[in-house]
C-alpha cells in the first residue's frame, strides 16, 4: 500500500513540476522581434531624385529614405522641389509577416481623407500595392530596375469602367 500512494505521489509531484515549467511558445510572426528585413525594399534606401510624369505634365521631387520604428517600416519622403512644395508625403513601407504581404501607410500634404493604406504582394522585383478607397482602387506598383538601379512606381486610378487608367508614373535615381 505505501508503495502505491509513493508511486501515486511522485507521479502528482511529477505532474506538478511539468505544470510549473512556462510551455515554450512560439514566437508571433509580428511585432517587435521579428526584424522587417528585405533585400529589395532595403534598395530604396538613401536619397534620391524623382521624376513625376502626372496630367501630362512633368514634376521633381527629392525623396530620402531609411529604415524606422525599430526597423520595422521604411520611411520615404517625398518633397517637391518648387517652392513652396506643390506636393510632399511621407510613405511607411512594412510587412505582415502572418499574411506574408506588404503594408503602406501613405500620407501626405492633401490631408485624412486622401491618407490611405495600401496592401502589396511581391513578384520578382516588382510590388503590387492596391489602396481601397471609396470610388475605386488605386494601384502603386514599384518596380526595381537591377540593370539601370532605377524604381519605377506606376500609378493607376480606377475609371468609371471599372478599368485601370494611368494616373503618374515616377522614376526614381540615385542623387
Amino acid at each position: 500500500m505505501k508503495s502505491y500512494r509513493f508511486q501515486v505521489r511522485a507521479i502528482l509531484a511529477g505532474l506538478l513540476l511539468l505544470a510549473a515549467i512556462p510551455a515554450r511558445t512560439q514566437e508571433p510572426a509580428d511585432g517587435p522581434k521579428p526584424i522587417f528585413r528585405d533585400a529589395l525594399i532595403d534598395k530604396l534606401v538613401g536619397e534620391w531624385r524623382l521624376k513625376r510624369r502626372i496630367r501630362e505634365r512633368d514634376v521633381e521631387n527629392t525623396v530620402s529614405a531609411d529604415w524606422v520604428l525599430n526597423h520595422q517600416f521604411l520611411r520615404m519622403h517625398m518633397k517637391d522641389v518648387a517652392e513652396p512644395p506643390e506636393y510632399e508625403a511621407l510613405v511607411y513601407i512594412g510587412y505582415r509577416h502572418a499574411e506574408q504581404r506588404y503594408v503602406v501607410h501613405w500620407l501626405d500634404g492633401y490631408g485624412g481623407k486622401f491618407s490611405a493604406i495600401g496592401y502589396g504582394k511581391r513578384v520578382g522585383d516588382t510590388i503590387a500595392f492596391v489602396f481601397q478607397y471609396d470610388d475605386g482602387p488605386f494601384y502603386n506598383t514599384f518596380s526595381w530596375d537591377a540593370r539601370a538601379e532605377t524604381w519605377t512606381f506606376t500609378m493607376e486610378a480606377t475609371g468609371k469602367d471599372g478599368k485601370r487608367e494611368l494616373f503618374a508614373v515616377d522614376t526614381l535615381r540615385r542623387d
